[in-house]
């Protein structure tokens, strides 16, 4: 099967189109026909080998994707062959074929297109773990979203209001801006040419935001300290800017504010009930209209290189996915 292979640690340029055997389902597990595979910041820290999962080399890059159930390995009971599923691998989906434990190939929801479905669960999953359950975002409170056009910023919007927040939704340029206002944000910040803090304080009389998403860090992360509330909690997510931002407990303890980390994928590993149950309420949200998952470009698996340079590069917005089929 033709795969984009990581044979050593690297940039986007280390990667290769090239052959793999056709993965073999063992107990438990299903391979899939992949269809589409989606992009994640995620994937250009691991090919680094900087990301908290180290695959052994060689392996093919991707984290989730979409899919047809091809082949059922023993023991298998809840999936049949010709299912249509969102497949958590972890790695391995920028690939024609992948192999995963069952519980983690979801069904998708009826009428999603196979691109949306595999930009769905990293993105819409992330977000909704840290806004209802590391967050305890309540209706009425106000939310700052950082990186409010990208993969999981955008879904932070659609989920925040949903929520019944107020979203205050920050990026870099106006297009970008434009795009989390057209999403539901109630105001938008282009921080490229405006001081968030200020406009959060006069956003919200002073007091600043109850709930900061943040998968940006660096010196976002640092101005968030100062535009929280008291009470506030901060939701780390990741650290596109590069520069992994360091807490004065000071700051928590005067303010009485918590920092939260959010790791969404080792949910997958340590608490599956919790995931489960974030994704039956995602598609009844999904199933209401709630949600307009936006796939700003799809690539070719060859040039799956090019797709995460722009990644890297914060050079896109909403979903970046691979099509193989």
């Amino acid at each position: 099967m033709k795969a984009i292979i990581c044979r050593e640690l690297g940039g986007p340029d280390a990667l290769a189109l090239g052959d793999l055997p056709v993965p073999k389902p063992g107990p438990g597990e299903v391979r899939i026909a992949v269809h589409a595979a989606g992009v994640n910041f995620a994937d250009t820290l691991m090919i680094q080998g900087k990301y908290q999962v180290k695959p052994a080399l060689p392996f093919a890059p991707g984290m989730e994707a979409a899919g047809v159930v091809s082949e059922l390995g023993p023991g298998t009971k809840r999936l049949k062959v010709g299912d249509r599923v969102m497949a958590l691998v972890g790695h391995g989906a920028f690939a024609e074929e992948a192999v995963l434990p069952e519980d983690l190939a979801i069904p998708m929801p009826e009428g999603m297109s196979m691109e949306a479905a595999a930009g769905f669960a990293v993105t819409y999953g992330t977000s909704h773990i840290a806004l209802a359950h590391r967050g305890q975002l309540k209706a009425g409170e106000t939310l700052l979203v950082h990186g409010a056009a990208g993969g999981v910023g955008l879904t932070a919007v659609e989920i925040g209001k949903k929520m019944g927040a107020r979203v205050i939704a920050t990026a870099g340029g106006k297009d970008k801006v434009d795009i989390a206002l057209r999403h539901g944000a109630d105001i938008g910040i282009d921080y490229s040419v405006e001081d968030f803090k200020e406009r959060v304080k006069a956003a919200t009389g002073g007091r600043g935001a109850d709930v900061i998403y943040d998968p940006v860090g660096g010196d976002v992360f640092d101005a968030s300290l100062r535009s929280i509330a008291w009470g506030g909690r901060i939701l780390v997510i990741g650290f596109a800017a590069g520069r992994i931002p360091q807490i004065p407990a000071n700051i928590l303890l005067m303010k009485n504010i918590a920092a939260v980390g959010v790791h969404w994928a080792a949910y997958r590993l340590n608490d599956l009930a919790t995931l489960r149950a974030s994704f039956e309420q995602l598609f009844r949200w999904q199933r209401e209209g709630a949600f307009k998952p936006h796939v700003s470009k799809v690539y070719a698996l060859a040039e799956t290189p090019e797709a995460l340079k722009a990644i890297a590069a914060r050079k896109t917005t909403g979903k970046v996915v691979i099509g193989l089929r």
